[in-house]
């Protein structure tokens, strides 16, 4: 359950009164999520979400966040469009929280992603790259390279309580790491979090992309990278080429990939791994006994990084030079 503020139904209306969007009709919690409270509200009008920002999400990072939503949106990207209140304003208070309110997203996303399914999220994170550039804002990535080795740290040597000898393991990619990250390539705004729970589909056609509350400034591939991870592991932790094949193809009909990102991609994926196998990991050790949010395991993305280490070049992505 993702719903960590309570909202009564006066406080409610006095927010919508705000908008010119209507009586409110009904509002309900929506379970899934693990940053913020999200309710879906129902108007005389239509339909819309509700997030309140939890302690997670920095208040000052708001501005970025929900600005990029207005610009890829005039951008013509499917996104949740924010709503601006009678005073112009988007960010206000709700029940002690910052809150927002978007437009509402149409579509299911897929539990079971198949290829052509890959191959749209290829294409949406070009036309991403694409619609975010002239951006005026900047936010640096809170949870990239720089960042790995503190968080490591904060987890206080407990990774092998996890997994025996899981500790060490991720000391010598965070040094190889160190060595091998890659530098000078192209950069922009990137959505760093497009897990299928993040993507909308109507039938087969993706309908949108939400929760852009990791969405930050970094290389372009590495977007790319964080979905090979996202998109092309099948339950049993397998690898499925054919599916990395048609991301990668459909990705680059819309921006082609110069060969310094690609000969960056697998250290690319191995950091994206690595990346959400710490979170995962702090989480894991530090959520309480009972909390409403499961944490999830991170031993799948253990089992990830240990994969794209084992490559033998690009061809294991479905990509050719």
């Amino acid at each position: 359950m993702a719903v960590y503020t309570d909202i009564a139904n006066d406080e409610l209306n006095a927010f919508i009164a705000e908008y010119d969007i209507g009586k409110v009709v009904s509002y309900k919690g929506i379970a899934e999520g693990v940053e913020n409270s999200n309710y879906l509200v129902q108007t005389d009008q239509d339909s819309f979400i509700l997030t309140l920002y939890e302690k997670r999400v920095n208040p000052a990072d708001l501005p970025f966040f929900l600005g990029l939503l207005d610009h890829l949106a005039q951008n013509d990207f499917p996104c949740p469009t924010p709503l601006h209140g009678r005073d112009g304003e988007v960010l206000r208070s709700l029940a002690g929280r910052p809150a927002a309110m978007v437009s509402f997203l149409k579509g299911v996303w897929h539990r079971k992603p198949r290829t052509v399914h890959c191959a749209d999220v290829g294409r949406a994170m070009a036309r991403l790259a694409l619609a975010g550039d002239g951006y005026a804002l900047s936010r640096a990535n809170s949870l990239t390279h720089a960042n790995w080795r503190p968080l490591f740290d904060s987890c206080e040597g407990r990774a092998d309580s996890v997994a025996s000898g899981l500790h060490r393991e991720i000391e010598v990619e965070l040094d190889w790491l160190d060595e091998n990250w890659p530098k000078d390539l192209p950069a922009g705004v990137i959505h760093a979090d497009m897990f299928p729970d993040n993507v909308f589909f109507l039938g087969d056609a993706l309908s949108g992309v939400i929760d852009f509350y990791f969405a930050c400034n970094d290389f372009l591939a590495y977007e790319i990278a964080v979905c090979l991870n996202a998109w092309c592991f099948e339950p049993d932790r397998q690898f499925n080429v054919t599916k990395a094949r048609h991301m990668l193809q459909a990705y680059q009909q819309i921006r082609p990939l110069s060969e310094a990102e690609m000969l960056a991609l697998p250290a690319l994926a191995r950091g994206a791994a690595l990346r959400f196998l710490l979170t995962r990991l702090y989480d894991w050790l530090n959520t309480p006994s009972g909390a409403l949010v499961k944490p999830h395991d991170p031993l799948q993305f253990r089992d990830y990084l240990r994969f794209h280490k084992g490559i033998k070049g690009l061809a294991a992505y479905g990509l050719e030079l």
